[in-house]
């Protein structure tokens, strides 16, 4: 963070951009209080991605407001016109593998895996507390970022800073 209070740019990653990284990006923008400014995007979303009307649906009861939120690809975040990200996080396990945009400014990254909350069969109801325990977890590792004191997001220790957070 910037002696000038510049909010901290953190980008969250994930494959598609349509649950877990807009969760995230969501979360951290309500509770960030001005400090940070959240953005998400996905390695490879598909065609017309949308956010998942269930990750929309736990937001909003919570009290999150989803405006403006939509699935996009991290290639708007890797041109010379993109905000300047300090720290990206990946959040599910695949787009930690994969091979990410080599980002303006070299930001902080880390690893903060999730369970995919949308995966597999199960009907509405359970997805739906899949997405609100996702959310939960998010939200407790997002209020140890949000409370860090600002020399902790300094750039030269935000990389160790932010994955030592993975652990919580």
């Amino acid at each position: 963070m910037t002696t000038n209070s510049a909010p901290l740019n953190v980008l969250f990653l994930c494959t598609h951009n349509s649950a877990r990284s807009i969760l995230a990006e969501a979360l951290l923008n309500d509770m960030g209080h001005g400090r940070f400014k959240a953005y998400s995007a996905g390695s490879s979303p598909r065609e017309n991605q949308r956010p998942n009307p269930l990750g929309l649906e736990v937001l909003q009861r919570a009290g999150i407001p989803i405006d403006g939120l939509r699935s996009k690809s991290w290639d708007e975040f890797a041109g010379p016109d993109a905000p300047q990200m300090d720290l990206v996080i990946t959040v599910c396990d695949n787009a930690k593998g994969e091979m990410c945009p080599i980002w303006p400014g070299h930001p902080a990254t880390a690893h903060w895996g999730y369970a995919d909350p949308s995966e597999g069969d199960a009907p509405p109801e359970a997805k739906l507390e899949a997405f609100r325990q996702t959310m939960h977890q998010m939200r407790r590792r997002l209020e140890l970022l949000a409370s860090l004191p600002a020399n902790k997001l300094h750039h030269a220790v935000l990389q160790s800073t932010a994955r030592e957070l993975s652990a919580h």
